[in-house]
């Protein structure tokens, strides 16, 4: 095969070609065309059930393919690759099985459906992949959370001391966070359910293929519904992306956290020393290394949905290589690096222990009961606002004397002297924030994350479940036409 189209004759020079299809070694060769192989199994069996493909040649087609898939593609390691990956592949069989047999492949179909498919495939993998990564991370927030629901905190507003509330409170609230990223994960995957095999070039085909057959054999609930959008849209993949770098973003932040909070400066946290580092230099550093990698691993996700779109932007609403080759490129490592992200997430979460004595002594140094003060004297019916005033003067009256916490409150003329006193011990002011999704109700929110964890388990159980069901169907599909029409014709 010489690498002409018919049309054309002459191919791309070696440098074009490394510049569009990359260097093809045996690692990029398998990665490649082990998905698309499992489309082609699926298409060859779906061609001789609707009878455009003989059976003799597609046992042959069959019983070849998966030779090549059996000992990792090493055949085609080194072969010359003018037009492609696929093509040189499409070759092989050519070459070995007659143009008679090899020829018949590509019978329905194009490479752009089939590109959209697996790329399709691809991403599904990817994001259910990455979906159990980050379910396990919730587990382990509100695990955590449950453990430290009774560690009393401040939190913080523009880097100050604000209200008492708890560590497992805290850890709750990047669960809560982290829910709505699966749940755009969840979308994504959702919105993979239709297999663009069978979609053709960009119109379809007037062949009498069974699309809806292809599709059941390869894990899809749906046949294309329209074909110029299944080869021309990739929204999956941003959709799939935008979804991954927030998760990335809520991560980063838990991990500023973490950063600061395990500083000499606040001492809130620790984490054991598998995992810190050292430094090179300085003998006594102790460098929690790994949260500055979680911020960082944010970035990429971000700047490959930035590319992606971009890339996207403006073009024609048909196949082109802009959407379905340079847009999708920057998908794969920008997923393994939220991977990665969550990944160390899990050991930092679960590793973190929080030293809970420094975290009350700040909660009371940092005068965070003042707004309970507040409003135990508007529920006594004192105006807000010159609530707000009395206690903002006893905290400044406070530090001034150098008292530890706030104890004394001068009331506004006209009320009862005693209101603002006997304030209760700060574990007993956290519980009494139980409106609004306070600290008290973190137990409630805790109970309800798990059910919503539990049911995305039993969610991607079935997904999962289904892409099994998917394989040994269309592996008993493959053996029932080997074994019916058996070998080379």
């Amino acid at each position: 095969m010489t690498g002409g189209t018919g049309r054309l004759t002459a191919v791309l020079g070696p440098r074009t070609r490394r510049v569009v299809y990359g260097e093809q070694g045996l690692d990029e060769v398998r990665g490649e065309l082990e998905l698309t192989s499992t489309v082609d199994l699926a298409h060859v069996v779906m061609l001789t059930e609707t009878g455009l493909l003989p059976g003799p040649a597609a046992a042959a087609l069959l019983e070849r393919v998966g030779r090549l898939r059996a000992t990792g593609f090493a055949a085609l390691a080194g072969l010359p690759a003018p037009r492609g990956l696929y093509l040189m592949y499409e070759g092989h069989l050519t070459a070995e099985l007659g143009p008679d047999v090899g020829g018949k492949l590509h019978t329905g179909r194009s490479r752009n459906d089939l590109k959209a498919t697996v790329t399709a495939m691809r991403l599904r993998g990817e994001l259910l992949g990455l979906l159990g990564e980050v379910l396990r991370l919730q587990a382990a927030l509100l695990s955590r959370a449950r453990a430290h629901g009774g560690v009393v905190m401040p939190v913080y507003t523009h880097f100050q001391p604000a209200m008492p509330v708890t560590y497992g409170y805290y850890l709750a609230g990047l669960a809560a966070a982290l829910d709505r990223d699966v749940a755009g994960l969840r979308q994504a995957v959702d919105a993979l359910d239709r297999c663009p095999l069978g979609a053709g070039a960009v119109a379809g085909t007037d062949l009498p293929i069974d699309s809806a057959r292809t599709a059941a054999l390869l894990g899809f609930a749906a046949p294309p519904l329209h074909a110029t959008d299944a080869v021309a849209a990739r929204d999956t993949a941003l959709r799939a992306l935008a979804s991954a770098a927030s998760a990335a973003v809520t991560l980063s932040r838990l991990a500023t956290d973490l950063q600061l909070w395990s500083t000499q400066e606040f001492g809130f946290v620790e984490f054991p020393e598998r995992l810190v580092g050292g430094s090179s230099a300085m003998p006594q550093k102790r460098n929690a290394f790994l949260l500055e990698h979680v911020k960082g691993k944010a970035a990429a996700a971000i700047g490959a949905w930035t590319a992606s779109a971009s890339a996207m932007k403006a073009t024609p609403f048909t196949n082109s290589i802009e959407v379905g080759t340079e847009a999708v490129a920057v998908v794969w490592p920008a997923l393994a690096a939220v991977r990665d992200s969550v990944l160390l997430s899990q050991v930092l979460v679960s590793g973190a222990r929080p030293v809970p004595a420094r975290m009350e002594q700040r909660a009371k140094e940092g005068f965070v009961t003042a707004t309970a003060i507040a409003n135990r004297l508007v529920a006594r019916g004192v105006p807000f606002r010159a609530a707000h005033h009395a206690v903002g003067a006893a905290v400044r009256e406070a530090i001034a004397s150098g008292a530890p916490e706030l104890t004394k409150v001068t009331v506004p003329d006209g009320f009862p002297v005693d209101v603002g006193a006997g304030l209760p011990p700060l574990p007993d002011v956290v519980a009494a924030h139980d409106r609004g999704g306070g600290p008290g109700a973190a137990t409630a929110v805790v109970t309800a994350l798990r059910d919503r964890l539990a049911a995305h388990h039993d969610w991607i159980t079935t997904h999962r479940a289904r892409l099994r069901d998917a394989d040994r169907l269309r592996e008993r599909a493959v053996a029932d036409v080997v074994a019916r029409h058996g070998g080379t014709p």
